[in-house]
């Protein structure tokens, strides 16, 4: 396992990476890295996604119990969202939630509860080795109380292996999750680089 601290590195160098792409701006967003089998390391509320220190995170544990970094701190309000993804599979190492323009306009671009993404060479990156494959990515509807949201992505993937390692909630943002954080990381440049070009093929085509 990783370096604590490590970790928290890392996990500041994606959100400072991401921030300066516009996909979490502000405080919105958060990143988590597992510590061990039932505890992990995710951002605390109301931190710039652009200024991170390895003070500015909680030890969450997976009971729901936790300790700041730096006291007066407390999880993020999306905590129970990281939570539900490592309850359901416990051999990921990250999970990473970004809220971007284009992530937020696809999730409109249909009412289903799920999005077929494009056959772009990309989807191979989310493990999808087929020719013209079919891509499907759950889509979720958002909440104010964010752990109904996680209430209904545990239903579903209790009951539905996942195809890609990345979830859509509707007017919100996607989350990812990887075998490392490096793996996360990736994932969250290829979700977005699919949902550019879905923006774009639509404004092309209008």
């Amino acid at each position: 396992m990783t370096n604590p601290l490590t970790l928290r590195e890392e996990l500041c160098s994606a959100a400072n990476y991401f921030h300066d792409r516009g996909w979490m701006w502000g405080t919105g967003g958060n990143l988590s890295a597992r510590i061990s089998t039932d505890r992990y390391w995710v951002t605390a509320s109301g931190k710039s996604k652009g200024t991170l220190t390895p003070l500015d995170f909680i030890d969450m544990n997976l009971d729901g119990t936790w300790e700041p970094a730096r006291n007066g701190d407390k999880p993020s309000a999306e905590t129970s969202i990281h939570q539900a993804i490592y309850s359901l599979f416990p051999d990921i190492q990250a999970c990473y939630h970004v809220h971007s323009i284009e992530a937020n306009l696809v999730s409109n671009f249909t009412q289903q509860d799920s999005i077929a993404l494009p056959p772009l060479e990309m989807v191979k990156g989310l493990g999808i080795w087929e020719e013209n494959p079919t891509c499907m990515m759950p889509l979720f509807e958002n909440h104010l109380n964010v752990p109904t949201i996680a209430q209904n992505i545990k239903d579903y993937y209790s009951e539905t292996k996942p195809k890609i390692p990345a979830l859509l909630i509707r007017n919100h943002g996607v989350t990812v999750w990887g075998q490392s954080t490096e793996q996360a990381r990736n994932t969250v440049e290829l979700v977005e680089y699919i949902f550019r070009y879905m923006v774009l093929a639509r404004q092309t085509v209008g």
